[in-house]
């Protein structure tokens, strides 16, 4: 399967930055669409809400949009959370991750109803590889500090969140996340993964460029590697809430194209 590395969709993001309005919104989905479903998968320290900006802009277009609520338990629990949602669909599916949902939807992307991948800012290991692997070779990301409590589960440092995650949401918002985070073991961070789905499914690669999560380099790397078609937005590492338009452009065009190779294979 080929894969692909250039930013292709700028003037359509760029469209959608511009407006920010709802009404322009690509049109319906064409009835011989086959791809009409999208599963999102949340990373670590929030919870599926933050997708909602996303969730309105694609079930308003006519898809049919399902939430993830990660236990963040272990990679093995967030696999099943997805796998569960997989499961229950009519049809196939692009599946989406953000941030540490990047690692989730490598693992179950391998299910037969994914057609294809959407990573938000998100990591993308390899099989046999953990996501701690991932940072290895990039510089560390200064503002991002995560406190551990003494039963192994962490959350980002309350001084740091906003600045770290959401440097672009105002300060009630910030806040918000912040004191609603929930944490994460931080052993699964640690679990090697047993698939890989980008090698068999199409990506994208949505990156914000003022992602503060991650050391220089490192979403850029990661997209590259797994021959991602790669898109940059404005925004912070809460990209999926800030700039839902834009995110919600990029699963759409996915959707599309996955639907039109299937066409032409037929």
């Amino acid at each position: 399967m080929s894969k692909f590395r250039k930013s292709m969709f700028a003037p359509l993001v760029a469209a959608a930055l511009a407006t920010g309005a709802h009404a322009q919104s690509p049109a319906s989905l064409p009835q011989d669409q086959k791809v009409r479903n999208v599963v999102l998968v949340h990373g670590a320290f929030v919870d599926g809400s933050g997708w909602r900006g996303v969730y309105d802009r694609l079930t308003a277009r006519g898809y049919t949009v399902k939430i993830v609520q990660n236990p963040l338990t272990s990679l093995a629990d967030d696999t099943a959370a997805t796998t569960r949602i997989l499961d229950g669909l009519t049809g196939p599916a692009i599946l989406v991750g953000h941030s540490w949902g990047g690692t989730i939807i490598t693992e179950a992307g391998a299910h037969d109803k994914v057609a294809g991948l959407v990573y938000v800012s998100a990591l993308a290991p390899d099989a046999g590889e953990t996501t701690a692997q991932q940072y290895k070779g990039y510089p560390a990301a200064a503002n991002f500090a995560i406190d551990v409590s003494a039963d192994g589960f962490g959350i980002v440092r309350p001084a740091k969140f906003q600045s770290a995650f959401a440097a672009d949401l105002n300060d009630a918002d910030a806040a918000f996340l912040r004191d609603s985070q929930l944490p994460i073991r931080m052993a699964a961070f640690e679990t090697k993964l047993t698939k890989a789905a980008w090698r068999t499914r199409p990506s994208w690669a949505i990156i914000a460029r003022e992602d503060q999560a991650f050391g220089k380099g490192m979403l850029q790397g990661m997209a590259k590697r797994i021959g991602a078609r790669i898109v940059d937005v404005p925004g912070s590492h809460a990209v999926f809430t800030t700039q839902p338009a834009a995110v919600a452009d990029v699963i759409d065009q996915a959707a599309r194209e996955v639907s039109k190779a299937a066409q032409t294979r037929k």
